[in-house]
């Protein structure tokens, strides 16, 4: 879940959505939900503002089911040890039992248990990708397959921003292409275009990836400083300073994403083990001089155009 003080890491990068004179199809809205900006961008023209109107519910509803900013929340009842973990909603269950798996797999760089003095758990940090996960879910039920949801700078991503309706029919599976809108100026093929913020220079970018059908995640200092410690020294990470994930699952990329960035400087080869996803980050010398992107191997197949020069 979201800190409402806290900005987006990326974002969607498509200078089209920004002209008024370029007609697009389909539905846009974004609204302030679990203290961030969650935006909408749907480009099958058959689907209805109902959709939306179901997922932004949604949402809110997550969000005050498990918001730990809400007192009366599940989520703030089980922090306060007012519920035991026996007696949580299903809901919380899966995500407890979410949580315990990346325990595991990242060797307890991320636990839910390791950052309360007194060692309540503390699920949030998966939520926000368990949720917007979710939503996609409910936007393809109502017949989407070209669309974004950006939710603070964690991405879910289906499909093309061209947008239309299937070629011959029904897709025959999930992200299937679609026919380019008339006079939407996109063409047929392109991906959704993804702005990895700069964890240092405010207005400038990192990286452009090209994303189809997946999920990006970002984990940095940016604006609430050393926020993440590593659970095994207590301090704050050294040599990492923003990592980015991409892979099939937002719920899993978010929660990677926090993890590789605690273990600091070890964070990406830890990341390039993982089965389906990749990363790419931000690495620094011990005095924070020397900043240079770096990424594991196979990275280079999201990156927009070919892959970026390392920063000094």
């Amino acid at each position: 879940m979201t800190d409402p003080h806290v900005a987006g890491r990326a974002e969607t990068y498509d200078p089209l959505t920004l002209s008024s004179t370029t007609p697009l199809p389909g539905l846009r809205r974004v609204e302030q939900i679990m203290g961030t900006a969650i935006g909408l961008d749907v480009r099958d023209a058959s689907v209805s503002p109902a959709a939306l109107d179901e997922v932004f519910a949604y949402l809110r509803d997550v969000d005050r089911r498990f918001s730990p900013y809400k007192p009366d929340s599940e989520v703030s009842r089980l922090i306060r040890g007012e519920l035991e973990e026996t007696h949580v909603s299903s809901d919380l269950r899966a995500i407890m039992s979410l949580c315990d798996q990346v325990r595991r797999t990242s060797e307890g760089y991320f636990d839910i248990r390791a950052h309360r003095p007194d060692g309540r758990p503390d699920p949030t940090g998966l939520v926000k990708g368990w949720a917007l996960e979710k939503a996609s879910r409910i936007l393809e039920a109502a017949g989407a397959r070209n669309y974004c949801i950006n939710g603070g700078g964690d991405i879910v991503a289906g499909g093309e921003p061209a947008g239309g309706e299937p070629a011959g029919g029904e897709p025959a599976g999930y992200g299937a292409a679609g026919v380019e809108p008339s006079g939407s100026g996109v063409a047929a093929g392109q991906a959704w275009r993804v702005g990895i913020r700069h964890p240092f220079i405010a207005d400038r970018l990192a990286a452009v990836l090209a994303i189809r059908d997946g999920a990006v995640a970002t984990s940095g200092a940016y604006e609430r400083g050393e926020h993440i410690r590593n659970p095994m020294t207590g301090r704050a990470p050294e040599g990492l300073v923003s990592v980015t994930i991409v892979g099939p699952s937002l719920t899993l990329a978010d929660a990677y994403a926090t993890a590789a960035f605690a273990m600091g400087s070890s964070g990406l080869a830890w990341v390039a083990g993982l089965p389906g996803f990749a990363g790419c980050g931000v690495t620094t010398d011990q005095d924070a001089s020397h900043a240079r992107l770096v990424w594991t191997p196979g990275f280079e197949r999201y990156f927009a155009e070919s892959p970026p020069a390392q920063e000094d």
